[in-house]
């Protein structure tokens, strides 16, 4: 006990000798001021420092402390942050892909609905069982989510509203294409009935296409997303369009109204000269003045004289069809008209290299003579086919004008 207080004693001088009592003299101008610095003064301050200095210790070190049993908390809070912006942008990303799947959809609903307007009108589509009920079946909510070809199916729930609104519009397109085959096929046999090539019919008519390239919503390479049906829609249309069109150019009403023939389309001996010659078209013989008219509808082209036709009108009915009238006594139509089929466009005569009052008749496909007597006598149900696809063409040509005002 004794070396214990005698230890501390000695440290206590030890502390003591390091403070002792000071005497400052201060001479300012003249005058001598005196300052006495005490012992236990200077022992109050270094004990006042002393405090401050361990309290200051004892804060950083409880920060410090603080610090190190926190730090787990905030890297989780950083890691619970940075999920959470990844999850905001994947929803921000699902959210945008939504919306242009609808865009998508709503802009292919325009279309169906547009091309089922144009070329099927108000009238039902031909009944197709399987493509009709699916079509029309109603969406079942908890139906299992469809895997179609504008939509991931491993989307959200949220999604499948859509790929069930985009299975629907699938099964529309396949009844309408469906219904676009049926027509082609109908005016494939027509045509090919009197004596045309559907096939080359559709591919000179593809030949003659073009334009710059505008990808579809600005997504080059997606136009599968629009569906098998939905693509293979547009081509079927193309071609029934080209037939349906055909049809109606064929000139199949009669140039004029007289019972007789007088030459055939083909070899015969020449009037004039009794050799052999080519004949390249029909002569219908009637009185002078007698009404000529067009034998289906189409553009006048040429009004005027030829050589060895004498007064001519020729008339474009399109997909490379023309009729010519010749022999005439006068017009009644002029270039640029528009006329109707049975609408008079001259009046027969004998103009030109002729024995007397005539009208010589030629079709031409793509600048050829074909014989016309396989148009002009044309069976019932050709005809039928025919008069089908001329009031469904017309509809079509009269709806075009309202669209671009539309437009």
């Amino acid at each position: 006990m004794s070396s214990q207080s005698s230890g501390l004693r000695h440290w206590r001088e030890r502390f003591s000798a390091l403070f002792q009592d000071h005497e400052i003299f201060i001479r300012t101008h003249g005058h001598v001021r005196f300052l006495r610095i005490s012992a236990v003064w200077q022992k109050r301050v270094a004990l006042i420092a002393g405090l401050v200095l361990f309290a200051w210790a004892g804060v950083t070190l409880a920060v410090f402390v603080n610090q190190l049993l926190t730090s787990g908390e905030r890297a989780e809070v950083a890691a619970k942050q940075a999920a959470t912006a990844a999850s905001e942008a994947r929803i921000a990303k699902y959210r945008d892909r939504v919306a242009e799947i609808a865009a998508d959809l709503d802009e292919r609903q325009g279309q169906l609905e547009e091309w089922k307007k144009d070329y099927f009108g108000d009238e039902p589509l031909p009944t197709d069982a399987k493509s009709a009920a699916a079509a029309d079946a109603p969406a079942d909510p908890a139906a299992k989510p469809l895997e179609t070809s504008a939509i991931d199916p491993r989307l959200p729930p949220e999604a499948q509203a859509l790929a069930r609104l985009e299975a629907r519009q699938e099964a529309f397109s396949a009844h309408l294409l469906a219904a676009v085959k049926g027509r082609a096929a109908k005016a494939e046999v027509a045509v090919a009935q009197l004596g045309l090539d559907p096939t080359a019919l559709v591919r000179n008519a593809a030949a003659g296409r073009g334009g710059p390239f505008i990808p579809f919503r600005g997504r080059p390479g997606q136009a599968d997303a629009l569906g098998k049906s939905f693509a293979a829609l547009e081509g079927a249309l193309f071609r029934m369009e080209v037939l349906e069109r055909t049809l109606v150019a064929i000139p199949s009403g009669q140039p004029a109204h007289v019972l007789m023939l007088s030459s055939s389309y083909g070899y015969r001996s020449d009037p004039f000269t009794g050799a052999g010659a080519m004949h390249a078209g029909l002569d219908f013989p009637g009185p002078l003045g007698t009404p000529i008219l067009a034998a289906a509808p189409g553009r006048v082209t040429f009004v005027g004289q030829k050589s060895g036709y004498g007064n001519v009108v020729e008339v474009d009915h399109g997909q490379g069809i023309l009729t010519r009238y010749a022999h005439l006594s006068g017009f009644t139509s002029r270039v640029g008209e528009q006329v109707a089929a049975g609408q008079q466009i001259a009046k027969m005569g004998s103009t030109g290299r002729s024995t007397g009052s005539h009208l010589h008749f030629e079709v031409r496909l793509n600048g050829v003579a074909v014989n016309p007597r396989r148009f002009l006598e044309a069976k019932a149900d050709v005809l039928e086919v025919k008069a089908d696809a001329r009031q469904r063409v017309g509809a079509l040509a009269a709806a075009a004008p309202a669209r671009r005002g539309a437009r």
